[in-house]
C-alpha cells in the first residue's frame, strides 16, 4: 500500500470486524429490478426539476428507508436542497455563419449544438461576431503554455480543439495521452469567460472527444443547469457550444488555411490565435429561473466514531426528454448511466444495514445534476452535511454495470492515493486484478462526481467494472464497451434489458462493500500521493483527523 504509513496499513490487515464478518448477500434480480424501475419511460429520463425528479427522489428515499437506513439529510430529512439556475432556449434558435462572404444557415443539433446561456441573460443577440481559432484554448502558466498570446477576444467567438495539445502526438507538456483538466470542454468554456469572449465553440472529433456527435447533440440542446453563482459571467460566456468537424474544415478553408495543418500548429507552444474569415449570428430567447433540486442521503451512524464518514455516491439524474433518435424515441432512460449506480448503492445500503454496525458512519449520497456538470456533488462539496475533514473516503459508482464477470476492475482516470491502494488490496483477496484506466485520454477522472470532492481534498475514486471478461477476455470487453459508447451513451438506447449479463454484479458489489467496510472499521486516513494536486487541500484540515 503506497500511500498509507506502515501503522495505518496494519490497521486494515488486523481489523477484527473483517476477520469475523459474514460475507454480504446481494440480490442480482432486485438490483436489476431497481434499474428497470428507475429507467422506465414513466420516469421521463430523470431530469432535474421535472416530474421525473419527483418520482426518482421518492423512489430512492423509500428504498433507503425500507433498507433500514436513517435519513441522512439536514434536519433529519432524506434530502438536501440544491438551488440551481435553470436555463432553456425558447423555440428554435436562429443561427448562421457568414463564411468567406457567403451566409450559411445552421441547424441546431446538426452542424452546431449551442447550449442555453448560463450567464443569467434572457436573450442572446449576436450579429457578425468574428470567429478566431485559438488552438486548444489553454492558458497554463505552470506549463509555459498560452494559446491566447494577449490577443483581445472581447466580443469574439473562440473556436477551439477538444482535448489537450498532447493528444495527437502522445507526448509533450501535458503528460502525453492522459487528459488533464485543460482538455475538458468545461475548462475551455471557463477560460473563454476569463478571456472576455462572446462565445466558445469546440470542434467535435470522435477520438479526442471519446464519443460521437449524437452524444454532443443530446447533451447540449436540452435544458441546462448550473449552481447559483454570484457572478455567472465569470464562469460562462453567452454562446457555449460545439461544431462538427466538417463545418470547422470549411471555416479554415475560407480563411485560406488547412484544418490538419492548423491542428498540428496548435500542438506547439509558439501557436498564436488566427482570425477566421467568418462571423456568427445568433438570436434566441432564453428562459431563466432558479429551481431547487434534491440530493438524497441515507446514513448508518458509526458505533464508535459517528462523526467520521465513508461515503458511497452515485448520481440519480439523466438527460430527461430530448431530441428524438432515428426511431423517434425521445426518452433518455439512462439505464446504465446511472440507474445502475443508484441500484448498486441501494443494494450496498441493504447489506450494510443487515450487518454489524461499522465504527465510522456510512453515508449513501445520491446526487442531482451530474449530467449538467457535476452540480449536485459540487453543491454538496461546498455545503457538506458531514464534515469533509473527517470524511475518510468517497467511493463513487457511475455506469458500473459491466458486460459480464471480469478478472479485473478499474477506476475512472488516473489517481494516486491510499484509497485506491485499499481497493486494490481488497481486490487481491478476491483474486481480482487492478487494471489502470485503459482510456485515460478521455479525462474520466474529471467526469464523475468523485472529482468535486477530490477538489476539496477528500480521498475519492469512481469505480469502473473490468474489461478482461471471463467470457471473451479483453478483446470482447473492449468491443462491448466501445459499442455502448457508440450506440447508447447519452442516447435513448441506454435502456434496461432482460438480456444483460449481470454475472459481474455480485463480485463487484462484494469488492465495493469490503473496501468501504475496511475503511469504516479502521483508524486509517488514506492520503493523496506527494505529487497529487489534491494533497495540499487535504493537508489544510490535517488537525481535524486524530
Amino acid at each position: 500500500m503506497r500511500y498509507f504509513t506502515p501503522l495505518l496499513a496494519a490497521t486494515f490487515l488486523i481489523s477484527p470486524t473483517l476477520l469475523h464478518a459474514t460475507p454480504p448477500m446481494f440480490d442480482t434480480a432486485r438490483v436489476s429490478q431497481d434499474v428497470k424501475t428507475l429507467s422506465d419511460d414513466s420516469f421521463e429520463g430523470r431530469a432535474p426539476a421535472t416530474a421525473g425528479e419527483t418520482k426518482t427522489v421518492d423512489f430512492i428515499s423509500k428504498q433507503m428507508k425500507a433498507a433500514g437506513l436513517q435519513p441522512g439529510g439536514p434536519g433529519g430529512k432524506w434530502t438536501q436542497d440544491v438551488p440551481l439556475l435553470k436555463s432553456d432556449i425558447v423555440g428554435t434558435p436562429a443561427l448562421s455563419m457568414t463564411v468567406g462572404g457567403t451566409a450559411r444557415a445552421l441547424s441546431q443539433g446538426n452542424e452546431i449544438a449551442v447550449r442555453a446561456a448560463l450567464t443569467g441573460q434572457d436573450r442572446v443577440d449576436l450579429k457578425a461576431a468574428p470567429l478566431v481559432f485559438a488552438g486548444y484554448g489553454v492558458k497554463a502558466p505552470e506549463r509555459g503554455w498560452d494559446d491566447f498570446k494577449g490577443v483581445d477576444l472581447k466580443g469574439k467567438i473562440i473556436v477551439v480543439l477538444v482535448n489537450d495539445p498532447d493528444f495527437e502526438g502522445g507526448e509533450g507538456d501535458f503528460g502525453g495521452k492522459t487528459m488533464t483538466y485543460y482538455g475538458r470542454w468545461t475548462y475551455k468554456f471557463e477560460e473563454g469567460a476569463r478571456q472576455g469572449a462572446a462565445g466558445v465553440l469546440v470542434i467535435h472529433e470522435y477520438e479526442p472527444a471519446s464519443y460521437g456527435w449524437a452524444t454532443v447533440k443530446n447533451s447540449n440542446t436540452n435544458t441546462m443547469f448550473d449552481i447559483v453563482r454570484a457572478d455567472p459571467r465569470a464562469e460562462h460566456v453567452p454562446i457555449e457550444g460545439w461544431i462538427q468537424r466538417d463545418l470547422a474544415a470549411d471555416l479554415f478553408k475560407a480563411a485560406g488555411l488547412d484544418f490538419a495543418a492548423m491542428k498540428k500548429a496548435a500542438q506547439k507552444k509558439d501557436f498564436k490565435p488566427v482570425a477566421l474569415n467568418a462571423t456568427l449570428d445568433a438570436a434566441y430567447a432564453v428562459k431563466v429561473e432558479t429551481i431547487v433540486s434534491k440530493n438524497v442521503l441515507g446514513r448508518l451512524p458509526g458505533k464508535t466514531h459517528p462523526n467520521e464518514s465513508v461515503i458511497y455516491s452515485a448520481h440519480w439524474d439523466h438527460l430527461g426528454i430530448g431530441l428524438p433518435d432515428a426511431k423517434g424515441d425521445r426518452v433518455y432512460n439512462g439505464a446504465k448511466d446511472n440507474a445502475s449506480g443508484i441500484a448498486a448503492m441501494l443494494e450496498l445500503g441493504r447489506a450494510f444495514a443487515k450487518a454489524p454496525r461499522t465504527d465510522r458512519s456510512i453515508v449513501f449520497l445520491a446526487v442531482t445534476a451530474e449530467e449538467k456538470g457535476l452540480l449536485g456533488s459540487e453543491y454538496y462539496a461546498a455545503n457538506p452535511v458531514y464534515p469533509l475533514a473527517t470524511t475518510a473516503g468517497v467511493i463513487n459508482m457511475d455506469s458500473i454495470f459491466g458486460e459480464g464477470a471480469a478478472r479485473d476492475f478499474t477506476i475512472s482516470g488516473v489517481a494516486k492515493l491510499g484509497l485506491l491502494d485499499l481497493l486494490i488490496a481488497e481486490g487481491t483477496k478476491l483474486d481480482r486484478t487492478y487494471a489502470p484506466d485503459p482510456r485515460t485520454e478521455t479525462g474520466g477522472f474529471y467526469r464523475s462526481d468523485h472529482f468535486t470532492l477530490a477538489k476539496q481534498g477528500v480521498p475519492a475514486i469512481s469505480f469502473k467494472p473490468g474489461r478482461d471478461l471471463a467470457n471473451g477476455g479483453v478483446a470482447r470487453g473492449k468491443a462491448l464497451a466501445d459499442a455502448y459508447t457508440r450506440d447508447a451513451y447519452h442516447q435513448p438506447a441506454d435502456e434496461w434489458s432482460a438480456d444483460w449479463d449481470l454475472s459481474a454484479l455480485k463480485p463487484d458489489l462484494t469488492l465495493l462493500y469490503n473496501t468501504g467496510r475496511a475503511l469504516a472499521d479502521s483508524r486509517a486516513w488514506p492520503e493523496w500521493s506527494a505529487g497529487s494536486e489534491f494533497k495540499a487541500k487535504r493537508d489544510e484540515t490535517a488537525s481535524a483527523r486524530k
